[in-house]
């Protein structure tokens, strides 16, 4: 295990009405406030009133910008940056899921620097201070609402990149199960393959004597798998979408990589997929995710063997641990299918005519390498994006 020091500082409100509590905990930090959100959800199923209207109880003004889309983009991060800087607004409260949240995390950075944002999700640089970030959260999935990550598209370039800084850790996450009971199917499954893959890249790991977040990690994993069907059954079950949200959140505040290194090399080529053809997140990692197992399985055989037997229930050969392997990878694929996410860029309706751009940009022209599970040049991207196809 290697050393490590970890610190999430995100308080956690978790449980039914908790929405109601967002005026006392915002208060604790400004009285005037960006309130950020996506489209008219929040607004249509009453959250917008009750949010608002703990605001105005507690005292705290408030400038809205909604508008947010899946793979927020850069343009509508500079018009929450006008208005922070415009009103003085000090705190940006997002409301929403992932995208959203990451929205919110890159204002945050901009509303107190005079040069662009974008400059730190392109490396020029790293963030020094930022306005305090808050969120309700509405979509499991991304892990936004207590980690250290933002994740940003440039429409000119269609460039999607990260940052990612101890500044931007949210001061408090608001997490009610019931806030999510309207998701649409579809949404609920790129949910689970978005947990899912925030696990794995943190499982496969050349990090030796680390059976305890093993353990951990293959546990939210199961988790997921049991949930998700349960969720698609009943949306109105509140235990599971307990269960299921606080593994979401557990799978991205940086718990589970102590003492590891994770790959993230998957996440780095899905990147290109979304920010050029705009697909969900989750959806384009369930069909990234196989690809890549399946490029590095020999790196460490026997970890994708353990991982095929402790979470796919896969039965061990010691004769033939490739099979075994390579039957785990089956089963995750079926149960993405089973899910309704494909795993395959067909299913997304993408061909292979700008697998050599999306490598290019992966790689930076081939002048970097992605993952650390193993090393991943401009040459080996590409052909996991084949193996995708």
């Amino acid at each position: 295990m290697d050393n490590f020091e970890f610190c999430n500082p995100t308080k956690i409100v978790f449980g039914r009405g908790t929405e109601a509590q967002v005026g006392k905990e915002t208060a604790a930090y400004s009285k005037k406030v960006l309130l950020h959100f996506g489209g008219g959800s929040i607004k249509s199923s009453g959250l917008y009133d009750r949010v608002t209207a703990s605001l105005k109880a507690a005292g705290v003004e408030w400038v809205e910008l909604g508008g947010v889309k899946p793979n927020p983009r850069l343009s509508l991060v500079h018009e929450g940056v006008k208005l922070c800087k415009a009103h003085g607004l000090g705190l940006v409260l997002a409301v929403g899921g992932g995208s959203v949240i990451d929205s919110a995390k890159a204002i945050a950075m901009g509303a107190v620097i005079d040069h662009d944002v974008w400059d730190f999700y392109m490396g020029k640089g790293a963030p020094t201070s930022a306005l305090p970030v808050a969120t309700i959260l509405t979509l499991p999935a991304a892990g936004s609402e207590s980690s250290t990550g933002t994740v940003i598209t440039k429409e000119e370039g269609w460039l999607k990149r990260a940052v990612n800084s101890e500044l931007i850790y949210p001061r408090f996450s608001i997490l009610n199960p019931e806030l999510a009971m309207t998701l649409p199917p579809f949404q609920v499954a790129c949910g689970a393959m978005d947990i899912s893959a925030h696990l794995m890249e943190r499982y496969f790991t050349n990090v030796k004597n680390v059976s305890f977040t093993d353990r951990l990690i293959e546990g939210t994993l199961k988790t997921i798998m049991r949930q998700a069907p349960r969720i698609l059954a009943n949306p109105q079950d509140y235990d599971a979408w307990s269960e299921f949200m606080w593994a979401g959140t557990i799978a991205h505040n940086n718990l589970l990589n102590t003492g590891r290194i994770g790959d993230w090399a998957s996440h780095d080529i899905e990147h290109e997929i979304s920010g050029i053809y705009d697909v969900a997140h989750g959806a384009g990692l369930a069909v990234v995710f196989p690809a890549w197992m399946k490029h590095v399985l020999h790196q460490d055989l026997n970890r994708f063997v353990q991982w095929a037997v402790r979470v796919w229930n896969v039965e061990l050969d010691v004769f033939n641990p490739e099979a075994v392997a390579l039957e785990g990878i089956a089963r995750m694929e079926a149960f993405f299918t089973s899910l309704g996410v494909g795993t395959r860029m067909k299913d997304l309706g993408i061909t292979d005519d700008r697998i050599d751009e999306m490598a290019d940009k992966c790689t930076n022209g081939d002048t970097t390498t992605v993952g650390n599970f193993v090393k991943l040049d401009r040459a080996a991207v590409a052909k996991i994006l084949r193996l995708a196809v």
